[in-house]
């Protein structure tokens, strides 16, 4: 495990698994000084996950059943691939008076809630991101705390991913990660690869440009040692050597930007051709079921022509 500073977990607040019990033990052997809560709309980080599934029943795998969708969506046009930058957490400590710390900490609630929607409306693919190969720029506290809290994360909600039948993947250089937290990750995609409802990529480390720079290097060997022509490079070649290889529906249909800002900041560069954006003032960590259906709704609402009349 990386070490993290004592001053660092001072300044994170304990979850409150029923909204009004401090944890300390969740940070495991450092005292906690001024403790604060979080908002009251923000549950812990094992019973949130369960909060929106009292209406949900066990299939004969054990994994939970699709709940039914919102009265204000429609199945048919529930999109098959959701990307998300989770933007806002420091605006959101800061808004408050904390560090960056506590928005990241209140992040992975609102990550581990908008997870369980995914696989509870049926959504296959789910891309999350989490960290770009730029905030590796942001201070040695800040990241450490980051990768801390998402190695965290992975380790106390395994058995809700196995039981929501949500598989994990990841796309990005994870070579660059500590070890413990590329551990885990290897744990957790091996743990949930016979999971079938939901699958979840957290791109970690990931850069648009990157990706497309190793899918032509790819290509380009692949050429070198006559294995394809130059002229047999097409889109579907790329898009095959692409890290979003993983999942059979590579392109999200809906890219979700949080905290207001009106750009994608080198995610998925390629397979965001298509894709209709929406953007939302709520910063991440109050990114909600709420907010999640107004998403989906406005997707639901538009025309996809790709490039065609209707």
């Amino acid at each position: 495990m990386m070490k993290i500073s004592t001053t660092l977990l001072s300044r994170a607040p304990a979850l409150s698994l029923n909204r009004s019990t401090k944890l300390s033990s969740y940070f495991p052997n450092h005292h906690i000084h001024n403790q604060h809560l979080l908002p009251n709309n923000l549950v812990g980080p094992i019973s949130c996950f369960w909060a929106h599934h009292s209406t949900t029943s066990a299939n004969a795998d054990g994994n939970l059943d699709k709940s039914p969708l919102p009265a204000n969506l429609r199945q048919e046009l529930m999109p098959r691939h959701v990307a998300i930058i989770l933007d806002g957490n420091g605006r959101w400590a800061a808004k408050r008076g904390h560090g960056p710390e506590v928005g990241h900490d209140a992040g992975v609630i609102a990550l581990i809630e908008v997870m369980g929607l995914c696989a509870r409306w049926g959504i296959p693919v789910a891309t999350f991101f989490v960290f770009s190969s730029e905030n590796w720029r942001r201070t040695k506290a800040e990241v450490d705390f980051i990768m801390w809290r998402f190695q965290k994360m992975l380790e106390d909600e395994l058995q809700n991913f196995i039981r929501q039948g949500i598989r994990i993947f990841t796309i990005g250089d994870t070579s660059t990660l500590p070890i413990s937290l590329q551990e885990v990750l290897e744990h957790t995609k091996e743990a949930t690869q016979d999971n079938t409802k939901t699958q979840v990529i957290f791109a970690i480390s990931y850069s648009g440009k990157n990706d497309i720079v190793q899918a032509c290097q790819n290509i380009s060997k692949k050429v070198r040692n006559g294995v394809i022509e130059p002229n047999e490079v097409t889109e579907n070649v790329i898009e095959k050597e692409l890290e979003t290889k993983v999942t059979s529906i590579p392109s999200p249909d809906l890219l979700i930007r949080t905290s207001g800002e009106l750009r994608i900041s080198n995610f998925l560069l390629w397979q965001l051709a298509y894709s209709e954006f929406y953007f939302c003032q709520t910063f991440w960590p109050d990114f909600s079921e709420t907010q999640f259906i107004e998403a989906l709704q406005c997707f639901q609402k538009r025309g996809r022509r790709f490039g065609k009349r209707i």
